[in-house]
């Protein structure tokens, strides 16, 4: 036989396009279109729907950026379409290749009823099936003029992403709107050619498969009457079916469909749009569920949940009716879906608890399973936080997106820093809004790295981003690819009955320990710095806000802010987002962030302020209040009282230019440039700095990566590098035992202050950049003259080791890497520590001096800063302040205690006398994140708490109140099914630790 596969295939391609899918609607009249444009940002719909329009056209140009235009449409069904299925087409100016990037709608009826969400892929709202003719038809459309950001040529530098910026020039011009008659008949031969030509174009061209679906597309084609579609195509059909009833093989890779619209809670459009992109997603998919029997939809990040509830009650309703259905499914129990890189150890937990306890109140429903297609890499810490949470599965798509190293795996158990495993799915589909084409599905069985001992994987189903979700056409395809020969099988199921039965198939699935680290977006540990700095010192304000607030309440009857602190919670949750928090968001998102951070601190200002003045008492004594883990000046954690400081720091100048610092235990050089050319331990009688370079050395590198300006640093920024080492002045301090460093660079302009506390074994470092650069690097370098091969990095509840050395890819493509509160090096019997107190992103190199004493020096980087113009062309401009702190000397227990140090300032207010703390611990290496009263206003105090170290530990727990009862509990306050074990004796109680084991008490109070 002759080829003629490339001329059948071709024919498909073009009756396809120009004849048979216009053929779905073969008759259609006009509808009449008047719009109305909000003055403002956007209305409530009762307003839009009684709003006066004016007549518009199509063709017409309308929507400035970031507005909302309300379109009624109003028309008659012609009384020749009785007993037909009518469709309203509703095309706002899509462009059909940006579904979730461009202009939305919603359409209501005129009492206010959603009807359904209107996308690129989803243009159609079902006016009757059949109709009697003659029906007046009156529809209103909210529809949101969104600018688009990420164009066809992508990462362009764009003013659009600010309201305040993008202008009034109208982004949209009105397309299709009318009233046609769909006929299923064509619609369905149109999925049927579909599916069986990307399924054909899949199969090996020498596979009997292949050509025997070749031959019945050819016949259904000649079926066709290229005049009359509408009357041939159920012939076409029919001689398609023979190739579309064949089975799948019985060892064909099984793909379990989730209904799924990936819905960013904030990127290229602000927190408001989410809100509604949310509500057009969730009645696009209620609606979609009411017609379609088999499909399942599941929706993550309680926060969206909550949004249609506050703002959406109607289509609230309709989604509580398909949840109880058990078809519209609640799924990963995380407040959003989170970075888990920067998130510290009790934000990360409190994404569970607020997450998980939401679904609980509001359906009776726990989630077994973290669902993170989209994070950018995961912190080893996370398996113990989703165990404590009661969870047990994971999921996530985003490592596939990988540069460098291809993860071996797609099913697997997850092993944390504490030793929890957590089994782990990576969808091998590798794309969270999967389409169902069969260049996807045929992707994933061929990618799935587990075959032979699996066969199970998931496909998240549906355009995200506001795109509208799962579509018709979508439920339509995975129906033919139940159980199709050449296809894996295709079946709609909730995440929960995938786990099932991939675990059930895969019981001892191959094991990665340590993070799951992605080999790109590295820039975004650094990217809009003062989003950073808002949530780190949230987060510790808040430890603050209930430490003090529980302790005043315990023993003066202050009254617990409850609902205050829940509220702050979930908006510092909220911008932990992985498109806020990682800095990638447009400027209108930034800004806005920015602004609440400050509210947030404002608020919890006030309320530890409260507290502690109630803890005070009245009297003239100054008290300082210690909120850090440990002891510091003589008061104990959690305590309040009068510090003692030993001790004296001197300032003199350096024989050969600069000033020394000296306390006794450290004395710092600083040359006439400003750079620490010494940091001498004296005690130690041991050098910190590596011979012949110096530290305290700002670093500027170009920074222009291929794409994704905001996430992305590629590894070539490395070869270009300049050392800011012109001092405008290095002068003391005002203070006299501190000094002053002033440079320049480019348009922009920095101080430093580098101070010696007396007692303390820290180099503190206050840096002010007024920073105007354009796509540049800033780095903070230390190089340290340590000999070792892997160094510690703070994550949640612990710490995780990455080698200095890049022996292999795997190594060498973690150029730019994430830490807490600190990194630590160290050679037996001497360390030493970089702390910060809002910086994320660092990176780690390792040389060996080839004169000299030969020795290893490690240099340690913290990125400071960058100037990205994708998508906030104004990125970081401006000026911003850190803190970090050189720690010589350290073992890793300094480390730690001097992370929450530099984290946690000291208060001090006047009062009666020492306050006493509510709960003590006997032993340094465990340290407490969370102390504060239980969630439930029940009054008992909850302690959370994990060994830091690294090693075992035994301590004891004391309470300063009479203890009636002692429970160990999982992150939402309930007795843990693990159980932990612990002695309690009155008011003291006995736990052991494992390294970084995390431990929830909740102590009853008598």
């Amino acid at each position: 036989m002759h080829d003629d596969r490339s001329l059948v295939e071709a024919r498909l391609k073009r009756v396809l396009d120009e004849r048979i899918r216009p053929a779905v609607y073969p008759e259609s009249v006009p509808l009449e279109v008047a719009v109305w444009h909000a003055p403002g940002e956007p209305v409530p719909v009762a307003e839009g729907l009684a709003a006066e329009p004016e007549p518009i056209a199509v063709g017409a140009r309308w929507g400035a950026p970031w507005g909302t235009s309300w379109f009624r449409v109003t028309g008659t069904v012609p009384e020749a379409w009785a007993g037909r299925t009518v469709e309203a087409i509703l095309d706002l100016g899509f462009d059909e290749n940006m579904p979730g990037f461009q202009c939305e709608g919603l359409v209501y009826r005129p009492d206010g009823t959603p009807v359904k969400g209107l996308n690129p892929r989803n243009q159609w709202v079902r006016v009757g099936a059949p109709v009697a003719g003659g029906e007046e038809v009156r529809l209103h459309v909210e529809a949101a003029s969104n600018p688009v950001i990420l164009d066809y040529h992508p990462f362009l530098p764009t003013q659009l992403g600010d309201k305040e910026t993008a202008g009034s020039a109208p982004q949209y011009t009105l397309a299709r709107m009318d009233l046609a008659v769909f006929d299923e008949t064509v619609w369905q031969l149109v999925i049927d050619l579909e599916v069986l030509g990307e399924l054909m174009a899949e199969l090996p061209v020498e596979s009997a498969r292949r050509w025997e679906i070749l031959r019945a597309v050819e016949k259904a084609l000649d079926a066709v009457d290229l005049q009359d579609v509408n009357g041939t195509a159920g012939e076409a059909r029919a001689r398609l079916a023979h190739v579309l009833s064949v089975p799948a093989a019985p060892s064909s890779h099984r793909i379990s469909a989730v209904g799924h619209a990936h819905i960013d809670s904030a990127w290229l459009w602000p927190l408001r749009e989410t809100v509604r992109k949310v509500a057009r997603t969730t009645s696009n998919m209620t609606t979609l569920l009411d017609d379609e029997p088999d499909f399942v939809f599941a929706m993550s990040q309680a926060q969206q949940w909550a949004w249609v509830k506050e703002h959406r009650p109607e289509v609230w309703a309709r989604v509580k009716k398909a949840v109880a259905d058990g078809r519209f499914v609640p799924a990963g129990g995380m407040w959003v879906e989170s970075d888990t890189n920067m998130p510290g150890s009790e934000a990360m937990a409190r994404q569970f608890v607020h997450g998980k306890r939401f679904f609980l109140d509001e359906f009776g429903i726990e989630n077994d399973e973290a669902w993170l297609p989209d994070t950018f890499g995961f912190a080893a810490g996370l398996p113990q936080i989703i165990k404590a949470a009661g969870a047990k599965w994971l999921l996530t798509q985003k490592i596939s997106w990988s540069q460098t190293n291809k993860f071996p795996h797609h099913t697997f158990r997850w092993e944390g820093i504490d030793g929890t495993r957590i089994f782990t799915h990576f969808p091998p589909v590798d794309t969270y809004n999967c389409s169902m084409k069969g260049s996807e599905i045929a992707h994933a069985a061929s990618n799935f790295k587990d075959k032979g001992v699996a066969r199970h994987s998931l496909a998240p189903t549906g355009w995200g981003d506001g795109g509208g979700g799962t579509t018709r056409e979508m439920v339509a395809k995975a129906a033919r690819l139940r159980d199709l020969e050449g296809s894996a099988r295709v079946v709609w199921e909730t995440p929960h009955e995938f786990f099932e039965k991939a675990e059930a198939e895969y019981p001892e699935p191959p094991v990665w320990v340590g993070e799951l680290y992605l080999e790109l977006h590295r820039a975004t540990l650094t990217s809009q710095a003062k989003t950073k700095q808002g949530n780190r010192r949230s987060e510790h304000l808040l430890r603050d806000a209930e430490l003090w607030a529980a302790t005043a309440a315990v023993r003066t009857g202050f009254p617990y802010p409850y609902e205050e602190l829940d509220r702050i919670w979930k908006t510092v949750l909220l911008h932990q987002f992985h498109d806020i928090l990682p800095g990638s968001s447009i400027a209108w998102v930034h800004r806005e962030a920015r602004a609440t951070y400050e509210r947030v601190a404002a608020e919890l200002d006030a309320i530890i302020d409260a507290a502690q003045r109630a803890l005070a008492g009245e009297g003239s004594t100054l008290l300082v209040f210690n909120s850090a883990p440990h002891t510091r000046h003589g008061i104990p954690a959690g305590g309040a009282g009068t510090a003692t400081t030993e001790g004296r720091t001197t300032l003199t100048p350096r024989p050969d230019g600069g000033l020394v610092l000296d306390n006794g235990l450290l004395r710092i050089e600083i040359d006439a440039q400003g750079l620490v050319v010494s940091a001498y331990d004296i005690e130690a009688d041991r050098e910190t700095i590596a011979p012949g370079r110096a530290a305290n050395l700002l670093q500027l590198h170009p920074d222009f990566p291929n794409m994704w300006d905001a996430w992305d640093v590629d590894e070539f920024y490395r070869n270009t590098v300049t050392d800011l080492t012109d001092a405008d002045e290095v002068v003391p301090g005002e203070d006299g035992t501190s000094v002053r460093i002033a440079r320049s660079f480019g348009a922009s302009h920095l101080t430093q202050a580098l101070s010696l506390p007396p007692g303390e074994r820290r180099l503190v470092v206050d840096t002010e950049v007024d920073w105007h650069e354009t796509e540049k690097f800033l780095k903070l370098a230390f190089p340290l003259d340590v000999h070792a091969e892997r160094y510690a990095s703070e994550t949640q509840f612990g710490h995780f080791h990455r080698p200095t050395h890049t022996n292999t890819s795997w190594e060498a493509a973690k150029f730019e890497a994430c830490n807490h509160r600190f990194v630590h090096f160290e050679e037996p019997g001497w360390g030493v520590a970089v702390v910060n107190d809002s910086t994320y992103g660092h990176d780690v190199t390792r040389t060996v001096r080839t004169a000299g004493d030969r020795g290893t020096t490690i240099t340690v980087r913290l990125s400071l800063l960058r100037a990205p113009r994708f998508p906030d062309p104004e990125t970081d401009q401006g000026v911003h302040r850190f803190r970090h702190a050189l720690v010589p000397g350290a073992g890793i227990g300094d480390a730690v205690r001097e992370g929450w140090r530099i984290n946690l300032p000291q208060t001090r207010i006047n009062g009666a006398g020492d306050v006493a703390p509510l709960v003590t611990f006997d032993h340094e290496a465990v340290v407490a994140t969370a102390v504060k009263l239980a969630d439930d206003g029940s009054g008992d105090v909850v302690v959370r708490f994990h060994e830091a170290h690294g090693g075992r530990a035994r301590a004891v727990l004391t309470a300063g109140f009479e203890v009636a009862d002692a429970t160990a509990t999982d992150l939402l306050e309930r007795p843990s099914a693990e159980g932990v074990s612990i002695e309690r004796n009155g008011d003291r109680i006995a736990v052991r630790l494992r390294p970084f084991e995390l431990v929830t008490l909740r102590l009853r109070r008598a």
